[in-house]
């Protein structure tokens, strides 16, 4: 993802649009028919699964600044 520039909130809403629609695409010839989460102590997403039916698609794991602010999705 590319970087954008302060106060450019059209820019960084398409940005991680673009990001998360490639991070959260289905195999080839599959699709998402159930999600699954996992939460930390303190309430936030620690992870979401993807599954076709009963196959696990992937696993975004979700990481998160000492502030409460996300840092990181990473695609597993």
């Amino acid at each position: 993802m590319t970087e954008v520039a302060y106060s450019r909130y059209e820019d960084a809403y398409r940005a991680i649009h673009s990001a998360l629609n490639g991070i959260t695409a289905p195999p080839p010839g599959k699709r998402v028919t159930k999600l699954t989460f996992t939460w930390n102590t303190d309430g936030s997403i620690s992870t979401l699964s993807a599954y076709d039916n009963a196959e696990l698609l992937f696993t975004l794991t979700f990481t998160w600044n000492d502030d409460g602010t996300l840092q990181q999705v990473a695609r597993g």
